[in-house]
């Protein structure tokens, strides 16, 4: 899925793979947030893991863990499309729909589901 959405390696075109990789590693930032805190709602072992700092509890963790990697998708992705021209509008769309997902995770009545 992610090959296809290199458009060009054409060195003449201004490259915007790193700006792509920002914005797709923030959908799935966002996205592990989400994943993370539903996780930690459900299972004692999980809440236990992520608890870094007693004072916040879990959170601490969830977030900590969910910024780390975003990071690491990050500079993964900017390190593989730096020189790259690939399609912003599908990137887009697929970190608003990660966004969307992550958004409707956190939404009680929806995350109580899992």
């Amino acid at each position: 899925m992610i090959k296809d959405v290199i458009v060009s390696r054409d060195s003449s075109a201004m490259p915007n793979g790193s700006g792509a990789a920002a914005i797709l590693s923030a959908g799935i930032g966002s996205l592990a947030v989400a994943v993370f805190s539903v996780a930690a709602d459900k299972s004692s072992a999980v809440k236990n893991l992520f608890v870094f700092y007693k004072p916040t509890g879990a959170l601490s963790g969830e977030t900590t863990v969910a910024v780390l990697l975003w990071l690491t998708v990050w500079a993964i992705l900017n390190w593989r499309w730096r020189n790259r021209s690939v399609s912003l509008s599908r990137i887009n769309i697929i970190a608003l729909v990660l966004l969307g997902f992550g958004v409707l995770l956190t939404f009680p009545p929806l995350g109580d589901l899992f």
